[in-house]
Formats: structure tokens, C-alpha cells, sequence
């Protein structure tokens, strides 16, 4: 054979082998690389393809009381606490049946206690649930045994124990003094083969709450701090539209379901990788409603055991509470972050708190919340001063020209554009700001708002009592059309118009007050402007009466100081004060007639 066939023969097998080695032998090991990853990938998202009904409720409807269900479930772990009374269900090993002992129902401290978690199958079943899902199942009504404690309190812990598919779950609760459970979970491996399991936790509302107010300006249903940033999803919007779920990923938060003053949480270890669900997971029309966090699979080989801690928190959303909480361990806390934001204190939260922070002190120091209110919108008037003083100093120059106004309106009465024109000039040539006048009530407007959120959802304002009223954050429970009380029947519950009929006596008083200031500001000088101003304060009557009688007594007081505030600068401006005549009394009106005899 020739020789140079034979060099290339070998040249091509060199060239061949040097290809196969360099180039195809690394995609082949690449590829099965990829198998490999995409093997492991298959398994890891079959462990994390949790059943996102975590609740595990079917699509029947709840029929049992409260009581009745509790009594059908007889393996349960009492729970008794300085502040709780209830008991886990072992069913499951949830926590579903939970009363605060410090909060009761109405103002009557003889009044039942306020229920914030049921049973699951009742109509408004609410409760919390941890633990370790295998593949889609989350063992929701797995059955837990007792293996040590009978009752949980403060002193005494309990722990559950079970066994299924080769693996051993073990879950110790424990409670402090206030309204914390510290779970802490272990699992081992018990079988000959590996096992992946996915911990998980879920706070679960069926159906609307009992409690369920549906005001626009309060967050009522899902939420949760994931990472850093704050969620939040409405019942309603979650009942109307599934699809308007919230799924997000983040270290560390926590997850839960609130209503106006009430919070059931679930809390992850704080450097846990948690993908946090925020949901209404019903296949039917009747909602259920579901904050939930799933962390990263743990596979366990054989012999092998894993222990995790987490939180559950069921109790009131009080500001110094939830704050205790967010303190470092080493400063007595959890290291919860943004506890607190469970207060919805809304977009203006740089008003609401402060003001929540000044009136919670002056209503510890004084021990009256509604002195604590007096006392708030007197610093906040002084605070105002300077800035409202401009504004009525405005109404008084504007005062001050009436006579002059109204002999332009006489002289242009045809004429409504040349009016305007002179009008204009006037306040040009008297260098007069007409919307300056309207500076005290811009300028209160924010904090009203501010402080009308703080009043609504705080808790610390609640069942306090000022004079007649015994709770400040519900409206007047006087009503006119009864004579306040006199007569023996409530028209605010009668069908259509009993909503109309709820006129207390502070938002009487607080109408007599707005009333008598419009008397002391200068007239519009369009008539039509006029007869609105004039039936304002009746409007705002109808309005605040269902407002918080907190609310109320704020912008009666605030209004009273204002009208003190308005005379004197009216007086220092030289202004003559015909309060007689603008109230349409009788002797004004003579008196003024003889002054204007006199004066021809």
C-alpha cells in the first residue's frame, strides 16, 4: 500500500479520535449531565407540586356549629394561657380552635370572649396548619398522637408524634404568656430509601368571616411580608377573581389572614428561601382563602433527621405587641420583620403613625382616650397656627369688602362675566388671595384622614370610653329620633332608613358647631354657592353619624377651636363681628334697621 494512503489513513483516525475526544466526549457528558439535572429537577418538582388546596377541604358544604364541631373531634390538646383558651385538633395537628380571653364581644366585660380560629368544617372555619408535604399530599388530615404533655400552657409544651411512608414526624408547640406558638418540627427518615419532603405552613379562612366589615379603606384578607416588601390581597377581590392571587419568593416574613383588629399568622425561620401564596384555592363558589408559604425540599437520606423552627400567632394587632416581636432574639424579640405592618396604616402611613403614637401616649399617660383626642388636635392647632392664621386672616380682608362686593353684584347683576372681571380686580387692587380662605380646611384635611384611619383600625382605641360613649371607635350610640335613649327602641334597625336614623348627639353637637362657623365666614358671592354652604354642616351631620365617635369628637372640638381662632383675628382685624346678623336673630335685625335710619 502506498505509503501516503497509509499516513492519511492514520492522519484521518487521529484527527477522528482527537474529535471524539475533545469535542463529542464533553457534549456526551453534558448531555448526561443534563439527564441527570433534569432527572433530579423532575423529582425535586414532583416533591414541590404541593396540592395548593393545602386546607385539604372538599367542595361539601360546611353544615356544624362551632361547638358541634369541636365536640365531634374529641382527640384534641387543651390550650390555656394567661390571654388564650381553645385546643389543637389532632386531626391534622392544626390549631383551629382559639378565643382571646382579653377581648370580648361588646363592651360588657361579662360579654363572650372574641373567637379568632374554628374548626374546618364549619361555615367560617379559620385556622393554621404546619408541616411536611410528600409529593401533592400535605397531610392535611393525617392523624397526630399525644407523646408527651396533656395541656398546653405557658410552662408546659406538648408533642405530637405520627408515622407514615417511612418517614417519623415529631411537632413540639409551645406558647408564651401573650399570643405566640413556637412549633418545632423534626423529621426522620425511618426507610431504606431517600426521602423528599417539602415544609410548609398555611393560615386557611373559609368563606367570608363573621366579622367581615368590606370598607375600602381596610385591608381585610390576605397578606404577608415575603422578603422585605408587604402584599396584600382583599377577600372580595379574591372572591370575585381567582386569578388575582399574589405568588412571590423572598428569605424570611411571614404569611396571614386579617380582619380589623385580628391577625393568624404563620412565621418562617428568618433565613428560610420561602415561594409565599396568597389565594382564594375554592374550585366552587363558596371561597376559601389561603396565605401559605412552601419552602426548599429537603431530602433525607436513610437514618437521617432534620429538625426546623417556626411560628404561629394568633391574637390582636396591637402596635407594641407585634413591634415586641420584631426585636432581635438577643433583645427578647423573634427577628420578625415588618411585623407591624399587619396595622394597615395605609398611603398616609407617615401621618397615621405618628398620630397613632401621640395619641396612644397621652391616652396611657391620662388614661382617657377621648381627653388623649382633646389634647391631640390642640397641639395639632398650635402646630397649624401660623399657616391658619393666613387663611382667616384672608376670610376677614375678604369680610372687610363685602360692601363693595355687593355693590358690584348690583351694578353687574345682568352682567356675570364683567363681574367676575371686577371682582378680580378688587382682589388685586386689596392684594386678596380669595383661596386663601380655604388654607385651614386643606391643611386638615390630610390629618383628618389620618387620623379617621387610626381611629378605624387600631385596636388600642377600641371599647374605650369618653363620657356617655363606652367605645370611641364605634359610632354614637345615641340617636336623636329615641330622644338619646328615652324612649325604648332603637330606630337604627329598622329595614332601608334605619342607616339615615343613627344622628347621635355628638354629631348634632359637631353640626351646631360647623353651622355657626359658616356664620362667621363671609358669604359666596354666587347665590347657588351660598345655599350649599349654607346646608353643609346639615350634610356632614348624616355623614359622621356613622362615623367613629373618636372621629367625630375631632372635628367638633377642632371645629369649636377653630371658631375661637377665626373671632380673634376677626377682631384684630378691625372687622365688626354681626354674629347677630348672620345668625338671623330677631334683635340684630332691628338693630341693624335703626343703625341704618340713623346712618340716612
Amino acid at each position: 500500500m502506498d505509503r501516503n494512503v497509509i499516513l492519511a489513513i492514520v492522519l484521518s483516525m487521529g484527527v477522528f479520535l482527537a474529535w471524539d475526544f475533545f469535542v463529542l466526549s464533553p457534549q456526551r457528558d453534558a448531555q448526561r449531565a443534563a439527564q441527570a439535572e433534569q432527572a433530579t429537577q423532575e423529582a425535586e418538582a414532583e416533591a414541590q407540586s404541593m396540592d395548593p388546596n393545602i386546607s385539604g377541604l372538599t367542595d361539601e358544604k360546611a353544615a356544624l356549629t362551632v361547638e358541634e364541631a369541636i365536640a365531634n373531634s374529641t382527640a384534641r390538646v387543651p390550650i390555656k394561657t394567661p390571654t388564650l383558651e381553645g385546643s389543637i385538633n389532632l386531626k391534622g395537628g392544626r390549631l383551629d380552635d382559639l378565643k382571646l380571653m382579653q377581648y370580648h364581644q361588646t363592651v360588657d366585660d361579662k360579654s363572650p370572649p372574641i373567637r379568632l380560629l374554628s374548626p374546618a368544617d364549619t361555615e367560617h372555619g379559620h385556622y393554621m396548619q404546619q408541616g411536611w408535604a410528600v409529593g401533592r399530599d400535605t397531610a392535611a388530615h393525617a392523624q397526630w398522637t399525644v407523646a408527651e404533655g396533656d395541656v398546653l400552657t405557658p410552662q408546659t409544651p406538648v408533642t405530637l408524634k405520627r408515622e407514615s411512608g417511612g418517614v417519623a414526624y415529631e411537632k413540639t408547640i409551645s406558647v408564651d404568656d401573650k399570643y405566640m406558638f413556637t412549633v418545632t418540627q423534626t423529621v426522620t427518615n425511618t426507610s431504606g430509601d431517600s426521602k423528599t419532603l417539602l415544609p410548609y405552613a398555611a393560615v386557611v379562612q373559609r368563606n367570608m368571616p363573621l366579622d367581615y366589615i368590606h370598607r375600602m379603606i381596610l385591608q381585610e384578607g390576605p397578606l404577608g411580608v415575603i422578603g422585605t416588601k408587604l402584599y396584600e390581597r382583599k377577600y372580595n377581590k379574591l372572591k370575585k377573581n381567582k386569578d388575582a392571587k399574589i405568588e412571590e419568593s423572598g428569605v424570611g416574613g411571614w404569611v396571614g389572614i386579617t380582619n380589623k383588629f385580628w391577625l393568624a399568622a404563620s412565621i418562617p425561620p428568618a433565613d428560610a428561601e420561602i415561594k409565599a401564596t396568597l389565594a382564594n384555592t375554592s374550585k366552587t363558589d363558596e371561597p376559601v382563602f389561603q396565605s401559605y408559604y412552601e419552602m426548599k425540599p429537603v431530602t433525607l437520606e436513610p437514618g437521617e433527621t432534620q429538625t426546623m423552627q417556626s411560628y404561629m400567632f394568633g391574637g390582636p394587632k396591637d402596635v407594641d405587641l407585634l413591634q415586641s416581636y420584631e426585636h432581635k432574639p438577643e433583645n427578647g424579640g423573634l427577628g420578625i420583620y415588618d411585623f407591624d405592618k399587619a396595622v394597615d396604616w395605609g398611603h398616609l402611613f407617615f401621618l397615621t403613625r405618628p398620630i397613632f403614637y401621640t395619641l396612644n401616649f397621652f391616652g396611657d399617660t391620662i388614661g382617657n382616650f377621648g381627653v388623649a383626642i382633646l389634647l391631640l388636635v390642640l397641639i395639632i392647632k398650635l402646630i397649624l397656627f401660623p399657616l391658619a392664621n393666613k387663611g382667616y386672616e384672608s376670610m376677614s380682608k375678604m369680610k372687610k369688602l363685602q360692601p363693595e362686593i355687593k355693590k358690584l353684584q348690583e351694578r353687574y347683576e345682568d352682567d356675570k362675566m364683567k363681574l367676575q372681571q371686577e371682582m378680580m380686580a378688587l382682589y388685586k387692587k386689596e392684594q386678596l388671595n380669595p383661596l386663601a380662605g380655604c388654607l385651614p380646611i386643606l391643611l386638615q384635611m390630610p390629618i383628618f384622614f389620618a387620623l379617621y384611619k387610626t381611629l378605624f383600625v387600631t385596636i388600642e382605641l377600641r371599647h374605650q370610653p369618653f363620657l356617655y360613649i363606652s367605645d370611641l371607635s364605634a359610632p354614637d350610640p345615641t340617636t336623636i329620633f329615641n330622644l338619646f335613649g328615652l324612649l325604648p327602641f332603637d330606630p337604627t334597625v329598622l329595614p332601608i332608613i334605619g342607616g339615615l336614623l343613627g344622628i347621635g348627639f355628638l354629631p348634632l353637637l359637631m353640626g351646631v358647631a360647623m353651622w355657626f362657623q359658616t356664620k362667621l365666614n363671609p358669604p359666596p358671592a354666587d347665590p347657588v354657592q351660598a345655599q350649599i354652604f349654607g346646608l353643609m354642616p346639615f350634610v356632614f351631620v348624616f355623614i359622621f353619624a356613622s362615623f367613629a365617635a373618636g372621629l367625630v369628637l375631632y372635628w367638633f372640638w377642632n371645629t369649636t377651636l377653630g371658631i375661637f381662632q377665626q373671632w380673634y383675628i376677626m377682631k384684630k382685624n378691625g372687622v365688626k363681628v354681626e354674629l347677630g346678623q348672620r345668625l338671623n336673630l330677631p334683635w340684630a335685625k332691628k338693630d341693624a334697621a335703626a343703625g341704618d335710619a340713623k346712618a340716612k
